[in-house]
């Protein structure tokens, strides 16, 4: 047997690690899971008005599903977290523990939502279930789970407010970025992005398509979304779009699902 050693170049070849790191370093993570659909059921837009508005959305996701697409849904909060985010601002709470109040709400509904998909292959998971994603998915599984990130005591706070500026649309923003989807799905009760609230301004038009940049800088009143999804989506490194569908009209999110820009697209 040769006893002649081998060196693969490596730039953090004789480096302890605990200092400064060489700038050559080309950093490339790896897109764990890309062709997986990450979707988000709105708490207020669609759980709040109950059976009519979910039970058609749940129908389509099904259909996806039996295509062969890989979903996985997350859930937002709605009015009853709108209501603990004020009690607990009142009684000023720290940001931290409005945040850890909060998750409770999207995490009920979730609940729910893998009870409704149980004979379809619903199962709640946790945060810490990400790993075994791959294997619920080959299974045929529907995972869902709360898009609250985990953050909790730790959140951040935002200047004048106690509401956690990271709620279940940077979540949902989060996973994607994680798993390596190049889209977040994010199912609304309207078509998309305004220029201002159209449930309060007839005059309001739809925007099908726009960059996170020119979103910033028209500094609309009303937002879809969250303010710091968009803020963080041209550093993203997978997730570059934002997708925001109407659950309420048959056909979009099967649509969204299927790859198709329904609604409106926001680019990084």
């Amino acid at each position: 047997m040769s006893s002649e050693r081998r060196t693969l170049d490596s730039a953090l070849a004789g480096s302890t690690l605990t200092g400064s790191q060489p700038s050559s370093i080309d950093y490339r993570p790896v897109a764990v899971m890309p062709d997986v659909r990450v979707v988000k059921i709105g708490g207020q837009s669609i759980m709040d008005r109950g059976r009519a508005a979910l039970f058609p959305i749940l129908d389509e996701i099904i259909e996806a599903r039996r295509k062969g697409i890989q979903v996985v849904l997350l859930t937002g909060g709605g009015t009853r977290a709108r209501h603990i985010y004020t009690i607990a601002s009142e009684l000023e709470m720290p940001t931290g523990v409005v945040a850890t109040l909060g998750k409770y709400i999207p995490m009920q509904n979730a609940r729910m939502l893998q009870m409704l998909l149980a004979k379809h292959g619903g199962l709640f998971i946790l945060p810490d279930d990400f790993e075994k994603l791959p294997l619920y998915l080959q299974l045929g599984c529907i995972p869902v789970m709360s898009g609250m990130p985990p953050f909790g005591y730790w959140e951040k706070r935002e200047e004048g407010s106690r509401i956690p500026p990271h709620r279940t649309d940077a979540g949902v923003f989060l996973s994607c970025e994680f798993l390596g989807a190049r889209r977040a799905i994010y199912i609304k009760d309207e078509d998309g992005l305004y220029t201002n609230d159209p449930k309060k301004d007839p005059t309001a038009t739809h925007i099908p398509r726009i960059t996170s940049k020119e979103l910033v800088e028209r500094n609309l009143d009303d937002l879809v979304v969250e303010r710091v999804v968009v803020e963080y989506l041209p550093r993203a490194r997978w997730c570059k779009e934002l997708q925001v569908v109407n659950g309420l009209k048959p056909g979009q999110v099967l649509a969204a699902l299927e790859g198709k820009d329904v609604g409106t697209i926001i680019s990084a």
